[in-house]
């Protein structure tokens, strides 16, 4: 299936930064719970990853992220998960998140 250009547009995918993260055990699949602060136009959003492998929530503080910002919210057991976090698989299925290499403003969109 192709995508157009216009079809990548009418993703918002932005940066944010991680301000507080949590177990999740309620989840289905291990997973972490995430507060994503994506600046000034869109302020603070909830999410949850199934990133447990390689990330520990105390560790993820702090941490940039980009994340799809535009998609409807979903209900994920007792978390109404805001966007969603972007993350590449390795060979196993362990998810890795996708960030900026530097520090770059928060909201910024992904062009």
């Amino acid at each position: 299936m192709s995508a157009t250009f216009d079809d990548f547009l009418k993703l918002d995918i932005r940066v944010g930064q991680i301000t507080r993260a949590e177990p999740f055990p309620e989840a289905r699949k291990p997973a972490i719970k995430l507060w994503i602060d994506f600046g000034a136009e869109l302020g603070e959003k909830r999410s949850s990853a199934q990133i447990t492998k390689y990330y520990e929530p105390q560790d993820l503080v702090g941490k940039q992220v980009l994340a799809v910002v535009n998609f409807p919210p979903r209900q994920i057991g007792p978390v109404k998960s805001e966007v969603l976090v972007l993350g590449v698989p390795d060979k196993e299925g362990g998810v890795v998140l996708i960030g900026p290499d530097l520090a770059v403003p928060l909201g910024g969109r992904l062009h």
